[in-house]
């Protein structure tokens, strides 16, 4: 089977590997001049810079098998036990596991969170074990707001600011009042209140450009697959049993195609009839910003791997000192989930905002110079998985022969994480391998 693959993000890499290991002959075009999507690196000066702090969790299976795949695991830390140092002005916490099997092993650690009051920790435990029992996959689920759930179910401000929007805007880049509870309940179920391990936390310790891209290439061209970076794809048309992917200079015929772009240039590339969805699911769907700010110091200020943030214009700050091949001092990665109102604020301003609430988290840079204060934007860096959007994420597979889909915001079940992409793409790779013309080329070959 002959495959062309739309896009070079994690969904369409994933999809590229598992098609061009299972015999096919593929070829992935990529509009940017690198691999890797949204998980890439650029230089700025002597620094590997990444465009934002990517982590998975130890549940994050389908992600871990990529990165076995890619021959990168050893480049990643995963922790042993969850560990999250959190900051609340004067007070700190720390959010860890125990050996005792789910819920219990986050028990001791909320009964201490001092960030709480101790009646605040009683409502987030039963908050915790009414969400464990929530079923997700009830369509109704989807329709219901996370916050209003919380709030009906004893929730305060309190709690909502330093547990459930701690965790949950870090991973589904929304607060809960605009998150979807079926996703919510997704991301606390599978990553804290099912198995004690799966919360583990893992990072890169390489630059994510060498982590995936830069690996993605040499498995891909070890297999013998094609890659065209700087290779815009302009439509996707139907040509008797084949399908024709046009670029600004080219063209390519395959048996199949597997679009794995963001969903405004999938709707675009699509043919009309492709999906269920009505036109401008794309649009209605939505996106969410991130925002990371990378303050660069004169001296390491920051004992741990990453602290989290709460009562602080602040949210998580990261050490990114080794990733970034630093000799001297530190790289402070600053991670702004859901910036709507930070998308479009200039760096002068940020700095004069963001400086003095990142010294109250880490009193150290009181003493230190900052060398360099910069910023990286995605004003479109996942779906706004906010109630009632289960119905705009589309399934894998089209109405058309040999035409799937691929993306962190395909109906995953996941929110817009690298997990969802890989997942996507996996579920790609499977669909076009059990079509009878897929069957039948693989065998061949």
């Amino acid at each position: 089977m002959n495959v062309a693959v739309v896009g070079g993000g994690l969904a369409g890499l994933t999809a590229a590997i598992r098609l061009a290991d299972a015999g096919c002959q593929v070829t992935l075009l990529e509009g940017r001049p690198r691999l890797g999507g949204l998980t890439h690196s650029f230089r700025r000066g002597d620094l590997d810079v990444d465009n934002g702090q990517h982590v998975f969790l130890r549940c994050c299976t389908s992600y871990r098998a990529l990165l076995d795949r890619l021959g990168t695991t050893q480049l990643t830390h995963l922790q042993p036990r969850l560990d999250v140092p959190v900051v609340s002005g004067s007070k700190t916490a720390r959010l860890q596991r125990n050996s005792w099997p789910a819920p219990l092993h986050l028990g001791r650690s909320l009964a201490g969170y001092r960030v709480l009051a101790p009646m605040d920790r009683v409502r987030a435990a039963r908050g915790a074990l009414a969400l464990r029992a929530v079923d997700r996959d009830d369509p109704r689920t989807d329709q219901a707001s996370f916050g209003r759930w919380l709030r009906d179910h004893g929730q305060n401000a309190a709690t909502v600011e330093a547990l459930w929007d701690l965790v949950g805007v870090a991973t589904m880049n929304v607060h809960a009042d605009d998150a979807s509870l079926a996703v919510a309940a997704t991301v606390f179920q599978l990553g804290l209140l099912t198995d004690a391990a799966a919360g583990d936390i893992g990072w890169s310790l390489v630059p994510l450009q060498r982590l995936h891209g830069d690996a993605a290439a040499a498995v891909l061209a070890n297999a013998g697959a094609g890659v065209r970076l700087r290779a815009r794809v302009r439509t996707i048309e139907r040509d008797g049993d084949e399908w024709i992917v046009r670029t600004d200079d080219d063209r390519v015929r395959a048996d199949a195609v597997v679009v794995a772009t963001d969903p405004a240039q999938a709707e675009a590339l699509l043919p009309n009839g492709a999906l269920p969805q009505p036109n401008g699911w794309s649009d209605a769907l939505g996106a969410a910003p991130i925002v990371n700010v990378n303050v660069l110091v004169d001296r390491p200020v920051l004992a741990e791997p990453f602290v989290a943030a709460v009562g602080s214009d602040v949210q998580w700050v990261f050490d990114r000192t080794k990733q970034s091949g630093l000799a001297t001092g530190q790289l402070l990665a600053v991670s702004l989930s859901a910036a709507d109102d930070l998308i479009d604020v200039p760096v002068a301003e940020l700095r004069i905002r963001l400086l003095p609430a990142l010294t109250a988290l880490v009193p150290g840079l009181r003493d230190a110079a900052v060398l360099d204060f910069f910023v990286t934007r995605e004003p479109q860096a996942t779906f706004r998985p906010a109630p009632g959007t289960a119905a705009l994420r589309p399934a894998t597979r089209t109405a058309l022969p040999g035409l799937v889909v691929a993306g962190a915001y395909t109906a995953t079940g996941w929110p817009a994480t690298m997990e969802s992409a890989v997942r996507s793409g996996d579920a790609a790779a499977a669909a076009l391998l059990a079509t009878p013309v897929g069957a039948a080329r693989v065998v061949a070959a």
